[in-house]
């Protein structure tokens, strides 16, 4: 190109560019690593920096080595994960303070971290001790944040749809399982509404597809396939429809305004012997049509023009997990080569 020359670009171009670089800001990826074959973090986050266009990464713990990877890192933030097994202790001020201090406080600012992740599905896990104790570790690990004049950083917990009741079709109807609306889940989303933390869900349409409605959990349906006939609202993915059945149990208890993060989603490229549904092609079509509704900023029916953040699981796959399928959800393999192209390289 000649200095000076002004080059104007067809609006086509000009379209594509700005949905590029957005993209990046809704979809992130999650980072395990139940694996004997992964790169060192420093590996990890420089293919991640400059040849992805992924900008936010969820890890399962507080890793040190992967924190320290991350550090004066731009543009990509972090979603810092507490094991199930520290939930009651860091219950507790003074150990959530020094769990703070032990583990975050030496990487700030340096190294991005946007959310603090307390546990992972705790109340999949049905245990009343660990259900009990999580609202709590959620408090102290907030105020133990302003008592270290820390902002920017909020606390939330993933969930799985375990936590609706077994009549959330159709989405209208979807209410928080019985018995936990006003013990566990009113308190949660009051929490949530105070300090402006999203409420996080785990939605896998991989696990609620039969073979009728394959092309709907794959997004891969342009057919109306369920009716709402409450809303009279039109469905054409279940990932649509999984999410606003927990918007509706939010709703439904009075907390319809608090924000949804997608913190896992996936599709495994491979699986058990004559497991149906399972291989590259539909893991590619999953996640490709999951990118592109996701950025596509129309939202869901019960909830137009929202945008969701969205965290692939997962980044590898990853060789210790105990089944097949669970060992193949990775994006990548171990040498960073594409297990199939999802459009998220950058160039």
């Amino acid at each position: 190109m000649m200095r000076g020359q002004v080059v104007h670009l067809p609006l086509f171009l000009i379209l594509t560019l700005i949905l590029t670089f957005s993209a990046a800001y809704h979809i992130g990826v999650n980072y395990g690593t139940v694996s004997n074959n992964l790169p060192p973090p420093h590996q990890v986050v420089n293919f991640i920096k400059t040849k992805t266009n992924i900008n936010h990464v969820k890890i399962f713990d507080a890793n040190p080595g992967i924190l320290t990877a991350f550090s004066g890192i731009t543009g990509i933030s972090l979603t810092v994960t507490i094991p199930n097994s520290d939930i009651v202790s860091l219950s507790k001020l003074p150990n959530a303070r020094s769990w703070l201090s032990d583990n975050l406080l030496p990487f700030l600012p340096a190294t991005s971290i946007r959310y603090i992740a307390v546990g992972n599905e705790v109340i999949a896990t049905s245990d009343r001790t660990l259900i009990g104790h999580l609202l709590p570790a959620m408090e102290a690990l907030t105020l133990a944040l302003h008592l270290a004049n820390v902002t920017g950083i909020l606390v939330s917990t993933p969930h799985s749809l375990g936590i609706l009741s077994g009549s959330s079709e159709p989405p209208s109807s979807g209410k928080f399982r019985r018995g936990y609306e006003k013990a566990i889940f009113a308190p949660i989303l009051d929490f949530h509404n105070r300090t402006k933390s999203p409420f996080m869900v785990n939605p896998y349409p991989y696990f609620g597809f039969g073979p009728e409605t394959l092309n709907y959990a794959l997004f891969n349906s342009n057919d109306i396939v369920v009716v709402d006939t409450v809303t009279k609202l039109n469905y054409t993915n279940m990932f649509d429809a999984q999410l606003d059945a927990v918007y509706s149990a939010m709703k439904r208890i009075g907390y319809g305004d608090v924000d949804i993060v997608v913190a896992e989603t996936g599709w495994p490229s491979a699986g058990e012997p004559n497991q149906t549904g399972v291989g590259l092609d539909f893991a590619a079509t999953y996640n490709r049509n999951l990118i592109k509704h996701v950025n596509s900023g129309k939202g869901t029916p019960l909830m137009p023009n929202r945008v969701f953040e969205t965290c692939i699981f997962a980044l590898f796959n990853e060789n210790l997990k105990p089944s097949i399928s669970e060992q193949n959800f990775g994006l990548f393999k171990p040498d960073f080569t594409p297990v199939y192209d999802v459009g998220i390289m950058k160039n």
